[in-house]
């Protein structure tokens, strides 16, 4: 599985080639590692260089969650190491205070 934001619609269509796309920028299918490898250097290639769009993938591994996950890019959700596990853990903004107090946040 190959989670995207803002890839260019060039390398979109080559990840369609390999992949389902089941939603935007949501793409599933079984490859090879070295196809996955391929299509992931590609990807990366174009995220860094352009300094633009995010990547996450999520494949099979002999792991103890049975799989892996490699990001690229610069996203509100970023993959964290706890132990050997691997998590996804959101970035939230700076909560600003002003004179009133602090905002209200229902925590949904």
């Amino acid at each position: 599985m190959l989670v995207t934001e803002r890839l260019s619609p060039g390398l979109r269509g080559a990840l369609s080639q390999w992949y389902i796309e089941v939603n935007p920028g949501v793409y599933v299918g079984t490859v090879s590692a070295r196809i996955r490898d391929q299509l992931w250097s590609q990807v990366e290639t174009w995220v860094y260089g352009n300094n633009l769009g995010y990547a996450l993938a999520v494949y099979p591994a002999p792991t103890e969650q049975g799989y892996e996950m490699r990001s690229a890019g610069t996203s509100r959700y970023s993959v964290v190491d706890l132990h050997g596990l691997s998590l996804v853990s959101e970035q939230h903004k700076e909560r600003q205070v002003s004179d009133s107090g602090p905002e209200f946040d229902p925590g949904w």
